[in-house]
């Protein structure tokens, strides 16, 4: 496939993610795009993504009405081209199908196309993106992503400025980190992400649960281990240092001798 004169959702992806040298190859004739017919897990996701619609219809009770829609766009100068997987009959949403390995998760996966949705919807000028995943061959899962404009501009933003160094022939030095974005903002199933790395009260109550987990965990082994010890016709077993006694329902419970 044709990969240069304009920024795809692919593309976005990797920008957002530091992926400027290869991509900025590519895009000034200097390489060839991975030739893609010969990788399985990318043919599987494109011989399934049917299957996976259909899936999605049947779970959701929608309809599609439109496969493989091309929007075009320019924006600075920059021209866009997104090629929907699916749109939706009586709503303003789109979907998206993707085929990932069977220990993936639904959240990672999100993260990860967070720019190819966004930039879907804003050249679709649609509302939100169903991300329907089939997990190896034995788990599907669904979100739905809102749109998210202060996200969707800072993709536009960094994608102006690789865009820049394509049209200027000049190597992108420097731009090999994610780009800082609000991707945590944006809504996925109505909930979003918070960082509380700043949030003093929290990093105290973390450092907390860090250190006293292997005591919490050896606690919960040794009342296990406790209460295994006492036999089904004994009541009550004691040393000085605790007594274990079981109650009229069977229940055992342990406490502390007094000194």
């Amino acid at each position: 496939m044709e990969r240069k004169g304009f920024i795809g959702g692919s593309d976005a992806v990797k920008i957002m993610n530091g992926n400027w040298y290869e991509l900025w190859q590519i895009k000034t004739g200097r390489v060839e795009p991975e030739d893609l017919s010969h990788k399985l897990a990318v043919q599987m996701g494109i011989l399934s993504e049917d299957m996976n619609l259909g899936w999605f219809e049947r779970e959701y009770s929608k309809k599609i009405l439109e496969k493989q829609d091309k929007y075009t766009r320019t924006h600075n100068g920059v021209p866009y081209v997104g090629t929907l997987d699916a749109i939706l009959e009586d709503t303003n949403d789109i979907v998206e199908a993707k085929h990932t390995f069977a220990h993936n998760t639904l959240d990672k996966v999100c993260d990860y196309y967070m720019a190819q949705m966004q930039l879907y919807l804003w050249l679709s000028n649609m509302d939100g993106a169903y991300m329907s995943v089939f997990f190896g061959n034995n788990r599907w899962e669904c979100a739905y992503v809102k749109k998210h404009d202060p996200y969707i501009s800072v993709v536009l933003d960094a994608c102006t400025d690789f865009w820049a160094h394509v049209e200027s022939d000049d190597e992108p030095i420097g731009h090999d980190q994610p780009i800082a974005s609000p991707k945590n903002l944006v809504p996925v199933d109505d909930m979003i992400k918070r960082d509380a790395s700043s949030d003093n009260h929290f990093t105290y109550l973390a450092q907390e649960y860090i250190e006293f987990e292997p005591a919490a965990k050896s606690f919960e082994s040794a009342k296990k281990d406790l209460k295994a010890i006492v036999a089904d016709n004994e009541r009550e077993v004691y040393s000085d240092l605790l007594t274990i006694r079981r109650d009229k329902r069977g229940a055992l419970r342990i406490s502390k001798r007094s000194k």
